[in-house]
């Protein structure tokens, strides 16, 4: 007697995909790690190096992870060169790892020189504030502790004040409830990332679109800013 055949079962899903993954976080973990051994270049006095040289000008915004702030800047229109960095702390010449300890005190930074003909620098905080989320201390999205803390560092009185204005506007028509809470202060010396985290999101676009979706960057500002997000 012929028997229908029993329904064939739902395929288990691939494992593939999970190795897949597992070996994007594996090479991340280990660009981490082999930064600690790269030398770097001598740290740059921000404060100083206001004015990159007669046409230029120079900005530092700390947002959280640097690899998404030099992203986020490299695309702005007037903007020269973003360089990812530390800053704000009290060790001199940190590496990422003793920066990633929580010991040092820096934050992950970028500098930012730019073209004060074609962008402003109040523009440049305009467009900060809608790259990162200003609400929490010591953390943007999924990375946290101190190294992540939102902070602008003026290079000079008027850009401190420029900032002090900005933030002042945003408190007034910010689409949002919760305060802002991102420091503004004068810049300190500012030392060079090693060079794995220069540009890093075009070296290393596939880990550094998983690293920044995985981190819900784009989905918690999407929430707050709607469709001032990255602009």
């Amino acid at each position: 007697m012929n028997q229908t055949p029993a329904p064939a079962r739902a395929r288990k899903p691939r494992l593939s995909l999970w190795f897949a993954l597992a070996f994007i976080l594996a090479l991340i973990g280990w660009y981490e790690w082999a930064a600690q051994s790269v030398p770097r270049a001598a740290p740059s006095n921000s404060a100083a190096a206001s004015v990159a040289d007669g046409n230029h000008q120079v900005a530092i915004f700390a947002g959280g992870c640097f690899w998404c702030v030099e992203s986020d800047f490299d695309k702005v229109p007037g903007v020269i060169s973003t360089t990812s960095g530390y800053t704000g702390g009290k060790t001199a010449n940190p590496s990422y790892a003793e920066v990633s300890s929580h010991t040092t005190g820096h934050a992950e930074a970028v500098k930012i020189v730019f073209d004060p003909v074609k962008v402003s620098y109040r523009q440049l905080v305009d467009h900060f504030w809608h790259t990162i989320d200003p609400t929490v201390r010591d953390r943007q999205f999924c990375d946290i502790g101190s190294p992540y803390r939102t902070v602008i560092f003026a290079t000079s009185a008027e850009q401190l004040a420029q900032a002090q204005a900005s933030r002042a506007a945003l408190e007034t028509n910010k689409p949002f409830t919760e305060p802002i809470v991102t420091d503004i202060r004068m810049a300190d010396d500012f030392y060079p990332a090693e060079d794995e985290h220069q540009d890093y999101y075009k070296k290393n676009p596939v880990r550094y679109d998983f690293y920044r979706t995985s981190c819900g960057r784009d989905a918690r500002l999407k929430s707050l800013w709607g469709n001032l997000a990255g602009k």
